[in-house]
Order: structure tokens, then sequence, then C-alpha cells
């Protein structure tokens, strides 16, 4: 006699293969497809960043040629970043971008922490008030406030300054609820702890909440800094001076006599863009840390 089959979803071997394929995770096949258009997507973000690039080391005959050639026909040359190194405000414009983003990045750090720590462990009236406040802010465009910061700092003689172009950039509502976050999740025993031995607020503060907090730290700090480099519109604004210009505010507004510069544009694009990049790659992992710490990746 022939013994019955055994019907697939009764088989006990079966059942283990498939449990154990689908422990395995996504197939070979689905993997490859996955990583081939992950692939398509970075070219097509590079293509864009390649051809600026590329535009930069040619000359102006070249860069304006029609049709569009791939490769130079005078070969590669540093002539448009010499041209802008030399005969335009390029130099002023980068160390003002440097100080007005390190300046802002620092104060909103300091003033972000030390808001969201006392909104996240000290108990005063008026906290639940205040905490709405800033968070319903962050519903408020940028662009609303212009007048009215214009009008202030006209009222206080900082148009034109160099404090004009900081000030208005360092209340930053986002980071406050972003740090009260992380803050909340920090055991707070460990701080009745050292309390409990005689440190002060201010003790704790310095020596237990900020060396925990320090990926939190470097992630809102980096983000703040690509904002305030970043910036055009109010520093394009409140200044007028061109020794005051940051990077953003002296492309945009300075033009060369003679028409479009192709390769000069391009080349004050790749070094106002450069720092960005270099501050990304020196401090990756601290902010995919910093992101990973508050569980912002999964929101």
């Amino acid at each position: 006699m022939t013994a019955p089959a055994l019907s697939p979803g009764l088989s006990p071997v079966v059942d283990r293969r498939r449990t154990t394929a689908t422990m395995l995770g996504p197939s070979r096949t689905a993997r490859v497809v996955v990583l081939a258009l992950l692939i398509v997507f970075c070219l097509v973000w590079l293509a864009p960043l390649l051809w600026g690039l590329r535009t930069s080391f040619m000359t102006e005959d070249d860069a304006a040629t029609v049709p569009v050639q791939i490769l130079p026909e005078h070969g590669w040359t540093t002539e448009a970043y010499a041209t802008i190194l030399s005969a335009s405000g390029m130099p002023t414009w980068l160390w003002n971008s440097v100080a007005t983003a390190v300046v802002i990045t620092l104060l909103t750090v300091g003033i972000s922490t030390l808001a969201a720590y006392a909104l996240s462990r000290l108990d005063f009236r008026g906290r639940r008030t205040l905490q709405a406040v800033i968070i319903a802010s962050i519903l408020v465009p940028g662009q609303v406030l212009l007048v009215p910061q214009f009008q202030e700092m006209l009222a206080f003689g900082m148009v034109d300054t160099f404090w004009g172009i900081v000030l208005p950039q360092i209340v930053a509502p986002v980071n406050v609820i972003i740090l009260k976050r992380f803050f909340d999740a920090v055991p707070i025993e460990l701080e009745e702890a050292a309390r409990i031995d005689g440190a002060s607020r201010m003790r704790v503060f310095l020596s237990i909440v900020l060396p925990l907090s320090r990926p939190i730290l470097f992630a809102v700090a980096i983000f703040t800094f690509v904002t305030a480099w970043n910036n055009f519109l109010w520093p394009f604004v409140i200044i007028n001076d061109p020794a005051l210009m940051t990077m953003p505010v002296g492309i945009g507004t300075v033009r060369n006599a003679y028409g479009v510069q192709y390769a000069q544009t391009m080349a004050q694009a790749v070094i106002g863009a450069a720092p960005l990049l270099v501050v990304f790659v020196l401090f990756q992992r601290q902010i995919v840390k910093g992101i990973a710490t508050t569980g912002l990746g999964g929101q």
C-alpha cells in the first residue's frame, strides 16, 4: 500500500523551512534589487554636485559652450577659483560665515540646553504654559517675524552689525523640545544620588547630565551650524555692508559686470558647500548617534 501523502501545512519539515526562510529576511534577489535602486538614487542625487564640480574646473568658454560638452576642450583649470579668491569678497564672506555660524551654534546650544533642562527637571509655576508656548512657536513661519525683528534691531542700533545677524537666530524652539525629550529619558536616580552626596543643581548638570547628553548635543550643534551657515534671508535683510556679507548673501547678490560667469559661480558654490561637507564627514557618527538616541529617526 502507498502511504498517504502529508499536506504541506502538516509537514514539520516544510514548516521548519518556512520558519527559517522568514528568519533569514528578504531573499537574495530582493536585496540586490534594493541595492540597485539605492545606487541609482545616489547617482541621481550626486549628478548635480558632480556637474557643478566639473564646471568649476573649466574655463568660462568651455562652461558656456553650446551644445554642452562633458570634457573641456581647453583642459581642466583652476582659473575660476583663483579669480574669485583674488578679485571678489569670497575670503571675507567665508570668514563672516564661519564667525556667525560658530557664535550662533554656541549660543543656541547653550541657551536651548539650559531651557530644556529647566523644563524637564524643575517644577515651577507656569511651566506647562511656557512649554505650550515653545511648542506653538514652532508653527510660526520665520518669514512672519522678519519685520518685527528688523524693527527691533533698528531700535537697538544693530542694523549692519555682526550681532544684528547673530542675535535673532539664537532662539530655536525645536532644539529645546528635542533636548527636553532627551533629558526626560535620563534616569533621575543618577541626579538624586549626586544631590544626596552634596552636589548642587549646577554641579549635577555639568558633571552628570551634560556628559550623558554628548551625542544629542553634537547632533543639535551640527544641525544648528548647518542652518546658520545656509541662512540667506535674515542676513540679506539686516546687512547692506559688503564687508559683513555671509557666503549665501555674497553669492546671491554680487554679480559680475560681464554677465553670468558659470565657472566662477560653480567655484563659489563649491567653496561655500565645502565646510558643511567637512563638518558632516568629521561628525557623521555623532549625528547618527544623536538621532538614534532621541528616537527621531523613527518618526
